[in-house]
């Protein structure tokens, strides 16, 4: 069997620039939880199906799972790492949090990065525009009212109102 090659490549990672040896099929998700130490990210389907693994490109949500690490290369990847802290929780952190927006939490990474994406382009969206938004998130949890609720409150909070 032929030794497998690797790729340098470099990756801005929350606003960090990371330089990486990679096997060019290596997927996004698993290169930036093993080498880059984004643990924040949860793969759950491996399919592209559950949202867990998405990452902000660029600021549009894509599933990291289904990304080859190489097609990244250059461009800025936003983890629900970057978000906050657990001194001072992102807006749409404490939203979630206020409103119960997740339970097992495994999804909640996905959610938060969607919900992220959705608001920096629609700052006071509908219920309908929430939903459609996060519709590609699944949670095995909840029955996503909360979820909506957390949306919509974090849209009040970037918003100023508290």
């Amino acid at each position: 069997m032929a030794e497998a090659t690797t790729k340098t490549i470099r990756l801005q990672v929350n606003g960090v620039v990371r330089t990486v040896q990679v096997e060019p099929r290596a997927l996004l998700s698993d290169v930036l939880r093993d080498a880059v130490g984004a643990h924040g990210i949860h793969v759950g389907c491996e399919h592209g199906v559950c949202g867990a693994c998405t990452v902000l490109l660029d600021g549009e949500p894509v599933r990291s799972c289904l990304m080859f690490a190489v097609q990244a290369e250059g461009r800025a990847i936003t983890t629900v790492d970057a978000l906050g802290t657990a001194d001072r929780l992102d807006p749409i952190q404490e939203a979630f949090w206020d409103e119960h927006g997740f339970q097992c939490g495994f999804c909640t990474p996905g959610m938060l990065l969607t919900a992220k994406a959705l608001l920096d382009h629609v700052p006071d969206p509908d219920e309908e525009t929430i939903r459609d938004a996060l519709s590609g998130n699944l949670c095995r949890c909840t029955g996503y009212q909360d979820i909506v609720e957390s949306v919509q409150r974090a849209a009040r909070l970037r918003a100023g109102e508290r």
